[in-house]
Order: structure tokens, then C-alpha cells, then sequence
């Protein structure tokens, strides 16, 4: 059978360099005619699919079943993830089981692989207008990528210039049965109200507005594939070995260069990119910094800070108790706000107790001839501020015997000699 949808997919593989290929199939229509397609191809180097259950329909069990039938009718091996989507991220239900879903995929996939989406032309519409919508610049504005690297290979969408109708005759043409996710119907998903509401507004009144707007995201991806090369120049010089940058360079940049520098730090750093009004905000502080305290603008799950002229990305911090505490005889400790306090291959002959900064903490390090406030101490070591009411205090009963493993009194030294270990205090990214 030879539908449009296989001619375009053999003359994609045609030009494109032999890899083994991973087709993300949901067992909706668009995956379903991808994969049908391809497996009616030679296979090549390889062929097989994966399936991700989100586990947030009823039917979701179904649907992992209905995989599996599909692809053992074409002899395609399908691995099947099942995936829990994070919504404390504070992100949408739609960006949070994207997350999962595309973890999912990494995960599964083999070295050289190439996983192969089924994003079509209104898929690329579709982004198109909601980057637009939310203030991107030109990154944003060329929508999809038809490749990228992913994972331990490449991530492939060859159906970016093909219109959803191809895809449905092939459909139609085999007689496949696809799974239908309601949530696709679901308006109060800001992709679902564009699909039925704005996209064929749209079309009704300029029936060119897909090709109109593919063609202006191929330009806007020149003009960032065009700047990325500078800004890629710029990074290494603001960037140190702690991962911060130079505010005081970034924010010299031009706005050109500085925004997807920027994000592209962030997301290095797993960390989520700002919207329009948080960037500005974090360029305010950037210019009051000499006033503030500590500077910080937070989104989602991200904190960047200002401190020392350096801005620091982390995910957002957690309140912590001041009267936390716990018994500690070397073993792994979780703390408060997160990371952990250790004392590598050893054991406390006999267990002291873990706190955190109440006020009033004084301690003499050994080979100091003063005893110190904690204060003190935090500032002369550099300690960034938000890692202060963090940083694990180590009592042998009502004294201050150790700060984590960075400064420890003559009494903490003789307590640790025996264990022949240091505290190892690990925070959190």
C-alpha cells in the first residue's frame, strides 16, 4: 500500500542517515498511522515502539493493551513505561505529563536510536500560536524542530509539512482501529481550545494561515539558529564552575542574546525557563541588588538568586523548621529543605544530635583563637545565604561540637578521630 503518508515517510528516510528507529505511539490516530507506515517500509536498522501510560485516564490500562495488539499485529517489539506525572512542579497538567512523558522516552531508548514523533503540520500550528501567545521570541516562534538531539540519540518528527488529513487516509485506507483520549476534547486545555476553536477560526477567514505560519517559524528558526551561535560564544566567558553567571555581563547583553541565553542556562541546570514579566523582574533585582538583601524571583519550581554578582539557579527552597532536630549516629540523614548529612564507611561511637540555626550559635574551630558566631563563621566561608538556615549543627548534648563538616571545635575533633571519618553535608542542587 502506498498512501501519501508512507510516500513522504520513504523519501524522509531516504534522505535522511540510517539509524534504528523508536516510534513514540500513544495508540491514537496520528501514532497509529505512523507506525503502521513506517512498519510497511523496509525495516532497516530497526524498528520498534515505545507506549507511555500516564495513569490519568480510567482507560489508560486499556489503552496499554490496545499498544500492544497494534503492534504485535505488525511484528514491531513495543516496550510499554508507566509513568507518574508530577503536578507539584507547578506547572500545567498538559507541560507536567510532557515532562514525564518525554522522560519516559529517554529512558527507553538505546544508544545511535532515533525516536520518531508524530507531530503533523497542525501539531506545528498549533505551538506556533501558543509560543506566540505566551511572548516568545524567535526560538519559541520557530515552533518544533523536525530534529534534535534526545536522550542517547535523536529526536525525529518527519511529518511537520504534512497536513493531519494524510494521516487520517492512511487511516482510513488500513482500517485501523485507534484509541481516542478524551482529554484531546477536553477546552479548558489551552492546546484542545486552539484545535477547535481558534485554528478553524482562523482558517475560515485566511485559508493560507497554516502555510503562512509554518513558513514564518522556518525564518524565525534561522534568525535563533543565527544568534545561538553568539550567545553559544558569549556563555563560556559569564559561566563559572559553580554553574552561575555574571549578572552584571548578562545583563549587558543585547536582549537579542541575552533571553535564550538565559533559558538555555536554566534548562542545562534542570530547572524551568521564566515567562516575560519573571525575566524582567530578575533584570530589576539584578539593578537593586546593591539594596537588597537577596535578591530572588521564583517560578514554578525554580529560584534564581542574585548573590555576589552572580546569579544562581536552584529549585525553589522549602521553609524549615527551626525546631527540627534529630539523634545522628553517621548514618544518611535527610534534613530539612533537603540533602543530606553523612559520615562516609563509619559509625558514631555514640549518637549526637543533628539541628539547625536557632540563634546564638557560637563555635571555636580548631586552630582559631577566637570563638565564633555562626554569623561570622557563614560569612568568612562564603556560605550562600540560602544554604544558612539549612546547614546541619552538630550538638554533643547542648554543645556545638561541629558546622556540617566545614568547621568543627577541638571536642567535635576528638568525636569524629574515633569514627577516623568528617561529616559530609550534601545539599540539594
Amino acid at each position: 500500500m502506498k498512501t501519501a503518508l508512507v510516500a513522504h515517510l520513504k523519501a524522509a528516510l531516504t534522505a535522511s542517515s540510517p539509524a534504528p528507529l523508536l516510534v513514540a505511539f500513544s495508540g491514537g490516530p496520528d501514532s497509529t498511522a505512523l507506525l503502521h507506515a513506517l512498519a510497511s517500509l523496509p525495516r532497516g536498522t530497526g524498528l520498534r515502539a515505545v507506549h507511555v501510560d500516564h495513569g490519568l485516564q480510567a482507560a489508560s490500562g486499556a489503552w496499554s493493551a490496545h499498544a500492544a495488539q497494534i503492534c504485535a499485529g505488525l511484528d514491531v517489539p513495543l516496550e510499554t513505561v508507566r509513568v507518574t506525572v508530577d503536578l507539584t512542579r507547578g506547572e500545567g497538567i498538559e507541560s507536567a505529563a510532557r515532562r514525564a512523558r518525554y522522560g519516559a522516552f529517554a529512558s527507553v531508548m538505546r544508544p545511535g536510536e532515533r525516536i520518531v514523533l508524530a507531530h503533523h503540520r497542525e501539531d506545528q500550528v498549533e505551538t506556533i500560536l501558543l509560543k506566540l501567545l505566551r511572548g516568545a521570541g524567535p526560538d519559541g516562534l520557530s515552533g518544533m524542530r523536525a530534529e534534535r538531539p534526545f536522550g542517547l540519540g535523536t529526536l525525529w518528527r518527519p511529518l511537520l509539512d504534512l497536513p493531519r488529513t494524510s494521516l487520517l487516509a492512511h487511516l482510513g485506507e488500513t482500517g485501523l482501529h485507534a484509541i481516542h483520549d478524551p482529554s484531546n476534547d477536553d477546552a479548558r486545555l489551552a492546546r484542545s481550545y486552539l484545535r477547535a476553536s481558534v485554528v478553524p477560526t482562523l482558517t475560515r477567514y485566511w485559508p493560507q494561515a497554516a502555510t503562512s505560519l509554518t513558513h514564518s517559524a522556518g525564518l524565525c528558526a534561522d534568525a535563533a539558529d543565527y544568534l545561538r551561535g553568539q550567545w553559544l560564544d558569549v556563555l563560556p566567558s559569564l559561566r563559572d564552575d559553580h554553574n552561575t553567571l555574571d549578572a552584571a555581563a548578562w545583563l549587558a547583553l543585547h536582549p537579542a542574546l541575552r533571553v535564550p541565553l538565559l533559558d538555555y542556562w536554566l534548562h542545562e541546570a534542570g530547572r524551568c525557563a521564566p515567562t516575560t514579566a519573571q525575566r524582567l523582574a530578575l533584570e530589576r533585582q539584578i539593578h537593586e541588588a546593591r539594596i537588597e538583601r537577596l535578591p530572588c524571583v521564583a517560578w514554578a519550581d525554580t529560584e534564581v538568586r542574585v548573590w555576589r554578582g552572580r546569579l544562581w539557579a536552584m529549585p525553589r527552597q522549602r521553609e524549615v523548621d527551626p525546631d527540627w532536630e534529630a539523634s545522628w549516629s553517621g548514618e544518611p540523614l535527610a534534613l530539612p529543605g533537603g540533602g543530606t548529612l553523612t559520615l562516609p564507611g563509619a559509625r558514631l561511637p555514640r549518637p549526637l544530635t543533628v539541628r539547625v540555626r536557632r540563634g546564638g550559635e557560637r563555635l571555636k574551630p580548631v586552630g582559631d583563637r577566637h570563638t565564633r558566631e555562626l554569623r561570622d563563621l557563614f560569612q568568612g566561608g562564603a556560605m550562600p545565604p540560602w544554604l544558612r538556615p539549612r546547614c546541619p549543627l552538630i550538638h554533643d548534648g547542648e554543645t556545638l561540637v561541629a558546622v556540617a563538616g566545614r568547621w568543627i571545635s577541638e571536642a567535635g575533633e576528638k568525636h569524629f578521630a574515633t569514627s577516623a571519618a568528617r561529616p559530609v553535608w550534601q545539599p540539594d542542587d
